[in-house]
């Protein structure tokens, strides 16, 4: 099932005819107050939704996708988790190039002796909102990565049963400016972190290894690849990842990209597609104007 959020904060089922509104299935999340749950409400309850909303579906009006804004499909992950250089190739085009690498030797070692890094949630972003370029004396580049939703709480989890805790699957854009400091520092700027244009349940994909990607710009191909060629799989990165975290649910994998990063500037137009999940395009700003206290 694909199920995403649009407009003033309701959800839809996307069908092959369009966006059912299910927004009333929702209504049974339960209330909280302060202080609030550390993880994400909405995904925690999906199994027991996902029969009702199945049900609803069926003979509810549709509205055309092309009349509704899409929004962020995790409103509340309590962590975005990121798998640096999990290519071998990108690994390979990190250390030739100068300008990716800036002499930095961490920036140069492989995933499984440098380990993963963190995201801050405010750098998220959904599919009807732009990536704005805030350093624009650095190069700015996208990143196309298949993104992971988990959907129960797990520590130490082993990769045999690391599907088990997965709620969903989407598109994620870990956008990049580029310097010789920590990658959580240089990837997490306001806009930095794309997620969209829905959450696609984890029935719907049971082997995420074998999903084909593309990214462009302008029309112009970047990158592409298929997830079979991750140095760490699926099962691996959430098996690493909880033997370091507790994860709960929705929070966000970000399964790290292939080679052909390249840089980006305001008025591009950033299109990716990955199989079985579908496309998604944002356009690329300047800096807002900043926005008094």
């Amino acid at each position: 099932m694909k199920i995403c959020r649009f407009g003033e904060n309701r959800f839809g089922v996307v069908t092959a005819d369009g966006v059912v509104d299910v927004t009333e299935v929702f209504a049974a999340l339960p209330a909280s107050g302060y202080p609030f749950p550390r993880h994400d409400v909405m995904i925690a309850a999906l199994p027991d939704l996902l029969p009702k909303l199945a049900k609803f579906v069926e003979g509810a009006d549709v509205i055309p996708l092309d009349q509704i804004k899409l929004d962020l499909p995790v409103a509340n992950p309590g962590k975005l988790v990121a798998a640096p250089v999990n290519y071998a190739k990108h690994l390979q085009e990190v250390r030739d190039q100068a300008e990716l690498n800036h002499a930095n030797e961490a920036h140069m070692r492989q995933i499984k002796d440098i380990g993963l890094f963190l995201k801050a949630n405010s750098s998220l972003i959904g599919p009807g909102e732009a990536v704005e370029i805030s350093r624009p004396d650095r190069r700015n580049d996208h990143e196309i990565e298949l993104a992971v939703v988990i959907g129960k709480t797990g520590k130490n989890i082993s990769a045999a049963d690391a599907l088990d805790y997965v709620a969903a699957y989407t598109i994620g854009l870990d956008m990049t400016v580029r310097g010789p400091e920590d990658r959580s520092f240089r990837k997490s700027l306001d806009t930095y972190s794309v997620l969209g244009p829905w959450l696609v349940t984890a029935d719907e994909i049971p082997d995420p290894a074998t999903l084909g990607f593309e990214l462009t710009v302008n029309g112009e191909t970047r990158q592409k690849a298929h997830t079979s060629d991750l140095v760490l799989s699926v099962p691996e990165l959430i098996e690493y990842a909880s033997s370091f975290y507790t994860l709960h649910p929705g929070d966000v994998i970000f399964t790290g990209t292939p080679e052909g990063v390249g840089q980006v500037h305001a008025g591009d137009t950033i299109h990716a597609r990955i199989d079985g999940i579908g496309e998604l395009t944002v356009q690329v700003t300047g800096a807002a104007q900043a926005k008094a206290g």
